[in-house]
């Protein structure tokens, strides 16, 4: 019978989902789903100090905006909290973990010896093999692995290659403080193997710990499962991820108006690569995934190549979609829920929708779409930017005027319609096209950029169009 292959992405809630978080997430679903298998969830909750239920909530809204659907209910570290303690009493009676009694004081001596002697910092087994006779009864005992002395650990891991530790280079790690707590170490191996987890896939700065928790595997009898240990992201400048490169939370690139899509695909390629690939869908990464094509070289994150192959997704995006998608990202941009509140006010969301073509190819984010669909949302008079009001002078005013009045008679009103007329008014007046264009535009939008002038006509329909040249023109002449 074939494995069901199982990954799982197990985050810590003390902070957001990071980016780095995210692409560790994206790496197990896509295992899992290349493979057939299934993605679970852990929440490890086990630092009640730093955990906190906004984290939870902003780990679970991250992944489910990303579109990284897990399998199963979300399974909570700290509530497994007895059966890790079960699994200790069980290693306690087979002889493979025993009590410690070591105090705080002996325990920081050991590590100021070792300094002082440049050694690594270690336990020196001082309970290890203690007759029980001599066992104080004045404080509770730690619960330490007895992890073999002799030999050497083997991590064979899919990204990194055969890692080997000698054990006398590892000391017999903490399983149960003293407080009766499970530590780390002990609660990712019990739940993983309770999972019934085949494939570990995590940062690289996790490999260190893979030796321990192999110790631990072997010490129960159980089944390691295989590990992966991806290479860490790194910012531009090569220096470790950081929040002036784009360390950010997830929910923070929703803000910043990526589509999940086009971070997706960003997130895959930090790291992995199929070929010469940079744009593929999910469904392709899918089909491509293997975690052996995972290098181990630290991969690089640059806001450009992510902003460029965002504005690549908004103009691929059918119009119908990037719409719904806009509708759904309102709540999260800046100025969006007042924008949205307009747009209903106004009855311009087909307006808007009709104006996409033109913004999305001005546009690299959901945020900068909405600044350039600024003109459907300002009311009457526009507020004109200082470089746009230099293009509004008494002459272009003047053809404004006369313009105002062409339009105004435009049935039926369409874009074909209105550059017509604006053509005529420019060669009756003995002046190029952007002489009279580009004061409309000002008219109409306040600024010296938008979309086509001819779409941003139809998008503001008839009576708004003559309206705001006509607050731009001057009153005729009295008498």
């Amino acid at each position: 019978m074939t494995e069901t292959v199982v990954t799982r992405f197990a985050p810590s809630p003390t902070g957001f989902l990071h980016i780095g978080g995210a692409r560790t997430a994206l790496f197990n679903w896509l295992l899992a789903r290349s493979l057939g298998g299934k993605m679970l969830l852990r929440i490890e909750d086990t630092d009640r100090a730093r955990s906190t239920d906004a984290a939870i909530d902003a780990i679970l809204d991250g992944l489910k905006w990303l579109g990284l659907d897990w399998d199963g209910d979300a399974v909570f570290q700290f509530a497994r909290a007895d059966r890790h303690r079960q699994v200790v009493d069980q290693m306690l009676a087979s002889g493979r973990a025993y009590p410690c009694y070591a105090t705080q004081a002996e325990l920081e001596e050991m590590r100021s010896t070792a300094q002082a002697e440049g050694r690594p910092p270690r336990y020196d087994g001082r309970w290890r093999d203690r007759p029980e006779s001599e066992r104080p009864t004045d404080r509770s005992p730690a619960i330490r692995l007895k992890a073999p002395t002799e030999g050497e650990t083997v991590v064979d891991d899919l990204v990194q290659g055969r890692v080997v530790i000698p054990n006398k280079d590892l000391d017999d790690l903490v399983l149960l403080r003293s407080d009766g707590t499970p530590t780390y170490m002990l609660a990712v191996v019990v739940d993983d193997h309770d999972m019934d987890v085949t494939h570990v896939v995590r940062g690289v700065d996790h490999l260190t710990n893979a030796a321990r928790q192999t110790q631990i595997y072997q010490a129960l009898g159980w089944v390691v499962p295989k590990m992966a240990h991806i290479p860490l992201i790194h910012g531009p400048d090569g220096a470790k991820l950081s929040k002036r490169h784009g360390a950010l939370g997830v929910e923070a690139y929703r803000e910043m108006g990526y589509l999940p899509a086009a971070l997706r695909n960003y997130l895959a390629r930090l790291g992995w690569s199929h070929g010469d690939d940079e744009i593929f869908s999910s469904e392709q990464a899918i089909e491509w995934f293997k975690i052996g094509d995972v290098g181990r070289s630290a991969a690089r994150f640059d806001e450009a190549k992510l902003q460029n192959l965002n504005g690549h997704y908004m103009r691929a995006t059918p119009d119908h979609e990037l719409m719904a998608a806009l509708r759904q990202a309102l709540p999260y941009l800046p100025g969006g829920p007042a924008a949205a509140e307009r747009l209903e006010a106004t009855g311009r969301w087909p307006a808007l929708e009709s104006a996409l073509p033109g913004l999305k190819e001005r546009a690299k984010t959901l945020v900068e779409l909405l600044d350039g669909a600024r003109f459907l949302l300002d009311e009457r008079p526009l507020a004109v930017e200082p470089a746009a009001q230099a293009l509004l002078t008494p002459e272009a005013r003047a053809l404004l005027a006369t313009l105002g009045s062409r339009l105004a008679a435009l049935d039926p009103w369409t874009a074909a319609g209105a550059e017509e007329i604006v053509r005529s008014v420019a060669d009756e007046s003995g002046v190029k096209l952007g002489a009279v264009a580009q004061p409309l535009r000002v008219a109409l939008t306040g600024r010296k950029t938008s979309p086509g002038i001819f779409d941003v006509l139809v998008a503001l329909g008839r009576e708004e169009s003559i309206g705001r040249i006509a607050d731009q023109t001057p009153a005729p002449a009295a008498g």
